[in-house]
């Protein structure tokens, strides 16, 4: 009798270890997600990352900021990147192999994760100066006969980095020749929107042309502001790579840069949420 009420005690101790195992939740994989984004979203994506750890606690966001251009290249190379965000279409084009030759993809490359591209954000073009504004500039055209006269330094970014390229529409708009004013001492340059910008805060120029979100994270006077005639819409197209380790934890990150928290935090320093 006494084996046997033992025996049924052992059964029984064994059956609820098993349901408290089975009741144990299982905790979600550590996952390390790589996100390559233009410079000029560095302040607001560090601000998600910190709202994201509530909603997706096992995964840990490594950021990589730079112009959109040098992003593209190491990609190309072959660095690791589970999602991109460039300040152009014109970088995630020449990585997406629904694009040909016409649509921005000459040499037929193929990186991104087809059905994952979106418009992410719209930015705009700004004309920004230094405190005190000392170059007592307050519009492009203002700009425009400061340059022609030669009276006027302007800090604008490199051929290669979407910042650059939408300046230099805006020289070509109003008839400006770049090559011309850079040789006559009246431009300087940087790599991404973020070397622009430290020059105008440094009053080391009398003006820059950058991003207003930028200009807001700098607390940079904006003087005025491009328009689409000028420069075109500054949009910005993210997607999930095709040489990603995790996709879904990339598309989940995605699909919440497109959600109302993340909309909240783009906004607030001037983007424009499209997602």
């Amino acid at each position: 009798m006494k084996k046997t009420v033992a025996l049924l005690l052992a059964v029984i101790l064994v059956l609820a270890l098993g349901a408290g195992c089975a009741a144990k939740p299982q905790e979600a994989e550590e996952v390390e997600l790589i996100v390559f984004a233009a410079a000029s979203m560095k302040e607001t994506m560090e601000e998600i990352a910190e709202k994201y750890k509530e909603v997706a606690p096992n995964v840990t966001l490594v950021y990589n900021f730079d112009s959109s251009g040098t992003l593209k290249t190491q990609i190309q190379e072959g660095a690791d990147c589970d999602l991109f965000i460039s300040a152009a279409p014109k970088q995630m084009n020449q990585l997406d192999s629904s694009k040909d030759a016409e649509g921005g993809n000459p040499d037929g490359l193929d990186f991104v994760l087809q059905g994952t591209r979106v418009n992410l954000l719209e930015n705009k073009v700004a004309l920004a100066v230094p405190e005190g504004n000392p170059g007592n500039i307050n519009s492009y055209e203002d700009l425009k006969a400061g340059l022609e006269a030669g009276t006027l330094l302007l800090a604008m970014g490199n051929s290669d980095v979407p910042v650059g390229q939408y300046t230099q529409k805006i020289l070509t708009y109003f008839g400006l020749n770049e090559e011309a004013l850079a040789n006559a001492g009246c431009i300087t340059y940087g790599s991404n929107v973020k070397e622009v910008t430290a020059q105008v805060s440094e009053a080391t120029v009398d003006c820059g042309i950058i991003y207003g979100t930028d200009a807001y994270s700098a607390k940079l006077t904006v003087v005025d502001t491009a328009t689409a005639e000028m420069c075109g819409q500054v949009i910005y197209p993210a997607a999930v790579l095709n040489t990603t380790k995790h996709e879904a934890e990339a598309k989940a990150f995605l699909e919440y840069l497109q959600g109302e928290e993340a909309s909240a935090v783009f906004s607030s320093v001037g983007f424009t949420p499209l997602g």
